[in-house]
């Protein structure tokens, strides 16, 4: 097994190589020496199903294990039940995009708690996930993995603790830790060994030890206020802000992990997905 590496959408090398089609994009892939890509839906799910599944056939040929990244817009913790109800028809949208691309994983944004408390907010979100999985459910895409993920900014649901609760709720949910975004919502806290092997324990003990090994993940270096967390995503060349990816690597191989692992640095994605794949391979030598 072992963890896959890949990029959240195209690098700038993507059309630098010559390459003009999302067809196009699993040959990149394999040709930038990595394993995995995450589709982009961000901005609302635009793919036709015919289209997903040329895509997804292309991907199985060159061995490319996809995700899909559900639009930003969707708010499981919205005071606003049309919001709610909104967000369960986005997911739904995910995830037959997902399934005709044959990708198992739906990586979803919880929302905020900016006008109610913390914990009202993940109630909503509880519901609204649960909510999710019955309609899932009915149209036959129960066997899609939805992702709640780990967010940067400070007034988003979405710290690790938030993250684990919400996964807590059915076992096909599997958390999405961004390495960035915990970093940034604690100020650089995320700068040790210690602090990285706190996040996969605090995994393995909330979830099992299974759950832990398959975690999705984002990685890249991400600049931040110490009054709201997250800014901007960065690249590698970033000295600054963080994280390093070495802790992280060492505990998925002391783990005997798994997971999938997408970079979204701005714009050498898959350049950095590679170099976290090369710490990783290093790693696995050593141990």
């Amino acid at each position: 097994m072992g963890a896959k590496f890949g990029p959240a959408g195209n690098s700038e090398s993507f059309a630098a190589m010559g390459y003009k089609k999302t067809i196009q994009v699993p040959e990149y892939i394999v040709r930038m020496g990595l394993d995995a890509y995450e589709y982009q839906c961000g901005r609302g799910v635009r793919i036709s199903e015919e289209a997903a599944r040329e895509f997804g056939q292309k991907a199985r040929e060159y061995s490319v294990t996809l995700s899909l990244h559900s639009p930003y817009y969707i708010s499981l913790s919205s005071i606003e039940k049309e919001k709610r109800d909104g967000s369960i028809e986005y997911i739904l949208q995910s995830a037959r995009a997902a399934d005709a691309m044959g990708a198992q994983r739906v990586v979803v944004h919880s929302g905020s708690c900016s006008k109610i408390s913390r914990e009202e907010a993940l109630e909503l979100a509880k519901d609204t996930l649960k909510r999710a999985y019955q309609a899932l459910d009915e149209q036959n895409l129960g066997h899609i993995h939805l992702c709640p993920e780990t967010m940067g900014k400070v007034n988003q649901l979405g710290t690790l603790e938030e993250v684990l609760e919400l996964c807590l709720i059915d076992e096909r949910l599997i958390p999405c830790i961004d390495f960035g975004h915990l970093n940034a919502r604690t100020f650089g806290r995320l700068n040790s060994f210690e602090a990285v092997k706190e996040v996969f324990d605090k995994m393995e003990d909330k979830l099992g030890t299974f759950r832990m090994r398959q975690f999705h993940s984002h990685f890249s270096k991400i600049e931040y206020t110490l009054k709201g967390g997250e800014k901007c995503h960065l690249t590698f060349a970033d000295t600054i802000y963080g994280p390093q990816f070495e802790p992280v690597a060492e505990m998925i191989v002391r783990k005997n992990a798994s997971p999938t692992i997408i970079c979204e640095s701005a714009g050498t994605q898959a350049e950095d997905a590679l170099t976290m794949k090369q710490i990783y391979c290093r790693q696995k030598e050593q141990d």
